[in-house]
């Protein structure tokens, strides 16, 4: 099932099948780690469209609502 970041609970996990946007979010996306292929898994998300917070590679990230929701994550539910 493919579903964007933001739809995702936390403490689950998926791999990054599609970035969606502009060059200048993908390229700022690519220096966090955030590339499709990539392992996720949720950490946390904050009340009423506030940042998503992933780990990537053991590295904790905070990526902004409207940034999270043109990222597209492929998981097993």
């Amino acid at each position: 099932m493919i579903i964007d970041l933001t739809e995702m609970d936390a403490g689950e996990l998926g791999v990054i099948s599609e970035v969606q946007g502009g060059h200048d979010m993908a390229r700022r996306l690519q220096s966090m780690g955030v590339r499709p292929g990539k392992r996720i898994k949720k950490v946390s998300s904050h009340f009423w469209r506030g940042p998503q917070t992933v780990e990537i590679d053991k590295a904790q990230v905070a990526i902004g609502f409207s940034m999270a929701t043109k990222i597209f994550i492929e998981v097993q539910r």
